[in-house]
């Protein structure tokens, strides 16, 4: 079944998101997606997030399909001026890439190109509004197409620290939906009942929230992470239960499994990122149970 149409059969949906590499070995990649093969409804493929350059998503997103599973791209505003993301959208959609996630644009700060120059052309509602247009046949100037290309978009919300932060967050997805956005990746969720209470709140929203659940690699990045992001919710017990596993690896990974099994029948499904670390996706999921 296709990911539009779990989404639109409020099923649970499986997402696993996989970096290209940086440079053109394409091995790790390929076989990391063998592996998860038939257990994931889509792979998500970012395109040079923090500015690392990498092989671009579309060739990413073109290898999965090559390997017969069903490819999200990102696409970001911060690289590319107008026409050249319109052109990648319906380059996308020829090579049998019709999911598209239009995300937040993370500053240079952590770019391994300091010296490139952001572009920010356009924002992420005026991308999600032109991939609407195209899929009603016509490009951002009103010009009809010869073709027309069909996406489902989706959207993403940055991180939060407090109910002020995230109300703005809510407010700037609301109207990522109204510019066309039909799904929405949440920021990685560490305790489930914080996240109820966080869906009561987007529930208005009115289309389906998709979980990042985030494999907690170490200690010190589980730490890391409750003390500079305090709206991710890392708790104190979660942090000892860490600390106390004679094997923290498998630990982290019964933690990611448990979360998305917590998370079926609250979400429309999961994205799971483990950066790096997508060899651990089978094992994650056998805790899971999916």
């Amino acid at each position: 079944m296709s990911f539009q149409k779990k989404l639109s059969t409020k099923e649970f949906a499986v997402l696993a998101e996989m970096h290209t590499p940086k440079g053109v070995n394409i091995a790790r990649l390929v076989n990391d997606a063998r592996r998860i093969k038939g257990r994931v409804d889509a792979i998500v493929v970012p395109d040079m997030d923090n500015g690392i350059v990498r092989m671009s998503a579309l060739a990413g997103g073109v290898l999965m399909r090559q390997e017969g599973i069903e490819t999200i791209m990102h696409m970001y505003c911060r690289d590319k001026n107008r026409l050249a993301l319109q052109g990648d959208a319906m380059a996308a959609h020829v090579l049998g890439i019709s999911n598209i996630v239009v995300t937040h644009s993370e500053d240079m700060s952590q770019s391994d190109h300091r010296e490139a120059k952001t572009v920010d052309d356009i924002d992420e509602f005026e991308l999600l509004s032109a991939l609407r247009s195209l899929s009603s046949g016509k490009d951002m100037e009103g010009f009809e197409l010869d073709g027309i290309p069909s996406f489902t978009a989706g959207c993403t919300l940055a991180p939060w620290d407090d109910e002020k932060m995230l109300a703005k967050e809510l407010e700037f997805a609301r109207k990522k939906v109204e510019a066309g956005a039909s799904f929405i990746i949440t920021p990685p969720v560490f305790d489930v009942a914080a996240f109820d209470g966080f869906l009561d709140k987007a529930k208005g929203l009115g289309v389906p929230i998709i979980p990042t659940v985030f494999l907690l690699k170490s200690l010190a990045i589980a730490q890391y992470i409750a003390n500079s992001e305090p709206g991710a919710n890392i708790s104190d017990d979660l942090i000892r239960r860490i600390r106390k596993s004679p094997d923290r690896e498998l630990e982290g990974t019964k933690i990611a499994g448990e979360t998305i099994a917590a998370l079926k029948g609250k979400a429309q499904g999961v994205k799971v990122q483990t950066l790096g670390w997508e060899h651990k996706l089978p094992e994650i999921f056998d805790v899971a149970g999916v």
